[in-house]
């Protein structure tokens, strides 16, 4: 395992023991709405705090994005942070959470982890060498029809900006696939289509932490990840459509014709 991702891995876990440590004492933490239905408690600054004392410590001269505490100036590497995807699931005790680290180098991703501190589960990826999950090595699922494929999603939530674009795409997919899945934790989304548990995954408006570990572990696990104009503008953009290669093309065909004009530029 490379150093930097023993590092990340080693900052994941930490934050992952601070968060299920109050995992049964939620209603006595602090919580504050950032936006609308848009959620951070002491945990989320607990944890990120951890992540940066880890990568600090061993990296002093990096930079830092972290959603809680902004960026923090440094050399040609940056760390992406999300110390608790999923914060909402977490303070409602609905066990789909994760902690997402992303480490950019120039450019391109370098190496990802995503860590469930509920199920104990460790997705990592090294650009070009490939992706794992507890050690074992993963790939995005083989199947090439929508009829079958099971996609996961997620709702433009923050505010109303694109609920009616949204649901355009929505419906077309609903009705061509075998069902679609909303779970809350984009992180953990994108790592399932890594893993083949989701044969897909599209959402509007998501923050670049929310995908820096994932489309490094989807990249390496074989997988593809455009916006919706089909080019790679997503960590830009935020609008993100990701599946096997077959698969892929299928889902953008079908919501293509529905597609409003500013999701295609």
């Amino acid at each position: 395992m490379h150093p930097m991702l023993t590092i990340a891995v080693r900052a994941a876990r930490n934050a992952g023991d601070i968060i299920q440590r109050s995992a049964n004492k939620v209603s006595q933490l602090r919580v504050n709405q950032k936006n609308s239905h848009d959620f951070v408690s002491e945990v989320d600054f607990q944890a990120e705090q951890e992540i940066i004392h880890v990568i600090k410590q061993a990296y002093p001269d990096h930079a830092i994005m972290a959603e809680e505490s902004g960026e923090h100036e440094g050399n040609e590497y940056l760390w992406i942070i999300d110390p608790l995807d999923g914060t909402t699931n977490f303070l409602h005790g609905f066990p789909q959470y994760a902690v997402s680290i992303g480490l950019k180098h120039k450019n391109k991703m370098a190496l990802g982890v995503v860590y469930d501190p509920v199920q104990d589960e460790l997705f990592t990826a090294e650009r070009g060498g490939g992706a794992m999950l507890n050690n074992r090595r993963i790939r995005v699922s083989d199947r090439n029809n929508l009829q079958t494929a099971l996609l996961g999603t997620g709702y433009p939530f923050r505010s109303e900006e694109n609920v009616d674009e949204y649901l355009a795409m929505f419906r077309p997919l609903c009705v061509a696939t075998s069902g679609i899945r909303r779970a809350g934790a984009a992180a953990l989304d994108l790592a399932y289509v890594a893993c083949g548990r989701l044969d897909g995954f599209w959402e509007i408006g998501l923050q670049p932490w929310d995908m820096a570990a994932g489309v490094l572990l989807i990249q390496e696990a074989g997988g593809v990840i455009t916006d919706f104009a089909f080019n790679d503008k997503y960590m830009a953009s935020g609008n993100l459509m990701t599946a096997n290669p077959k698969i892929h093309q299928l889902m953008y065909k079908t919501v293509e014709p529905h597609l409003a004009d500013h999701l295609k530029r």
